[in-house]
C-alpha cells in the first residue's frame, strides 16, 4: 500500500516531529518498507493499492503505555467523597480506593471483565492507539490475578491491537494481609508472579512505591524476582511523595518510572543514566487535584525521554482518551505539542520496550494514524475533538 499526498509526522531525525510536508509512505504487509518525500518514492512502491490521503498528517499509530484497563465496578462514590474533602490517602486507609475495586474485580467473572475492558479500548482504538499496555493489580490473589492478565492477552484477539501486559502484584496490600506487607510480597505476590511468568502472561513487571503501598526494600524483592526471570520492570514512583522508587527503577535498568510528581534532580540523573523513561501520567494529577507538578524542565535538562499515558483506571484517572492526555500534559505542565506527541509514539513505545514502533521509518511496524489535520500541533490543541479519518494496523486499515 501507497499513501501519498500528506505530511508525515515521522517522529525521528533532527527537524521538529520529523515533519515532511508532500510525503509519502509505503507500506509492505506488517511494516513500513519506505517513508520520505514523494517524489523520491521508490519506482517499486507504485505496484499495489494507493491511497490519496489529500492532504492530510500521517502519524505512527499512538501508544498507550500506563493502563489499568481491566478491573471489576467503578468507584464513581469515591469521586463524591474527594469532591467533599476527602483525600486519596484517607479513601484508601477507608477501605476504599485500590482494596474497593480488587473485591468487584475478584467477584467478576473472566467474560465480564473482557466485556468492559473491550469497551474502553475500544474509545482508545478510535482515537488512533494500536499499542496498549494493561496491568493487573486488582486482585491481589493469585486466581484473579491470573484472571485479569488472560483477560488481557484475550484481548489481543478480539482487536487489532497489540498488548503488553505488566504484573502489578504489588500494588497494595489486600485486606486479608492487613498492616503485612512483608508477608503479602512473600506468601502471594511472589508467588503469583512465578506462576503468571510460566504460564506466558507476563511481559514486564510493575509495583506501586508509595507510603500507602509498598516501601523499596519490599519492591526491590519483586524486582529482584522479576530479573531472575528475565522480566523487564517498571515502577509507579514518587506519586505523592519521594521514596526513592525512581532510584530502584534507574538502579534495575526499568524500562520506565510512572507519574513522579516527587521526583528530584537525583532521580532525573539517575533516570537519565539508565536510560529510564518518565511517564508523565496528567490524568491522575487531574482527577486528584493536586499541585505537585512533575518536573519536566529538569527532564528536558538531563534528557530524559518523557512517555505519556492515559493511567486508565476507575480511582485516579477514569480516562479513556489518549487525545485529552496530550492535551493535559501541554497545558498543566507546560509540554511542548511535539514533546506531547513523542510520549505517545516514539517515547510510549520505548516505554514498553517496543523496539520497531512509534515511528514513520523503515523497518518499522505499519501502524499508522492519518488525521484530519493539517499540522500534528493540532493534536495536543483541541479539547474533546477526535480528528482520526483511518487507523491502520499492521498495514490492514481498521
Amino acid at each position: 500500500m501507497l499513501l501519498t499526498n500528506a505530511t508525515l509526522a515521522t517522529m525521528h531525525g533532527t527537524s521538529p516531529y520529523g515533519l515532511i510536508q508532500n510525503g509519502a509512505v509505503w507500506t509492505d504487509g506488517a511494516l513500513i518498507k519506505w517513508a520520505g518525500a514523494q517524489k523520491d518514492a521508490p519506482l517499486e512502491s507504485k505496484f499495489g493499492k494507493t491511497i490519496d490521503c489529500e492532504g492530510r498528517l500521517i502519524t505512527p499509530g499512538l501508544v498507550d503505555c500506563h493502563t489499568h484497563i481491566i478491573f471489576g465496578g467503578n468507584r464513581a462514590n469515591e469521586f463524591e467523597m474527594r469532591l467533599n474533602g476527602a483525600s486519596y490517602e484517607e479513601i484508601s486507609r477507608a477501605g476504599g480506593g485500590i482494596v474497593s475495586t480488587v473485591n468487584a474485580t475478584r467477584a467478576a467473572s473472566e467474560d465480564t471483565l473482557l466485556a468492559d475492558a473491550l469497551k474502553r479500548v475500544d474509545t482508545l482504538i478510535s482515537e488512533g492507539v494500536t499499542s496498549l499496555e494493561i496491568k493487573s493489580g486488582y486482585g491481589l490473589d493469585l486466581d484473579t490475578e491470573l484472571k485479569m492478565l488472560r483477560v488481557a492477552r484475550t484481548i489481543a484477539r478480539h482487536r487489532k491491537i497489540t498488548i503488553r501486559t505488566s504484573f502489578l502484584g504489588a500494588h497494595a496490600v489486600p485486606a486479608e494481609f492487613a498492616d503485612q506487607p512483608d508477608a503479602y510480597i512473600e506468601d502471594v505476590c511472589l508467588p503469583t508472579l512465578e506462576a503468571a511468568h510460566q504460564q506466558g502472561l507476563v511481559d514486564a513487571v510493575d509495583g506501586f512505591c508509595e507510603g500507602i503501598a509498598f516501601q523499596p526494600e519490599q519492591i526491590r524483592k519483586v524486582f529482584d524476582k522479576a530479573k531472575s526471570r528475565g522480566l523487564p520492570v517498571k515502577l509507579h514512583a514518587e506519586q505523592l511523595s519521594n521514596l526513592g522508587g525512581a532510584r530502584l527503577a534507574a538502579e534495575f535498568g526499568a524500562l520506565s518510572a510512572d507519574h513522579l510528581e516527587y521526583a528530584n534532580e537525583a532521580d532525573a540523573v539517575a533516570m537519565a543514566q539508565s536510560g529510564s523513561v518518565a511517564v508523565i501520567l496528567p490524568g491522575a494529577f487531574y482527577t486528584l487535584r493536586e499541585t505537585q507538578r512533575p518536573p519536566i524542565e529538569m527532564f528536558r535538562k538531563h534528557n530524559v525521554p518523557m512517555a505519556l499515558a492515559t493511567d486508565c483506571n476507575p480511582g485516579s484517572s477514569p480516562m479513556t482518551s489518549i487525545l485529552l492526555t496530550m492535551n493535559m500534559a501541554c497545558t498543566l505542565f507546560s509540554m511542548t505539542p511535539e514533546e506531547a506527541l513523542a510520549g505517545v509514539t516514539r517515547n510510549g513505545a520505548r516505554a514498553l520496550g517496543l523496539k520497531n514502533c512509534g515511528t514513520l521509518c523503515q523497518g518499522a511496524v505499519a501502524d499508522l494514524g492519518i488525521w484530519d489535520v493539517e499540522h500534528p500541533g493540532e493534536l495536543s490543541y483541541r479539547i474533546g475533538f477526535n480528528p482520526l479519518h483511518k487507523r491502520i494496523y499492521r498495514g490492514e486499515i481498521t
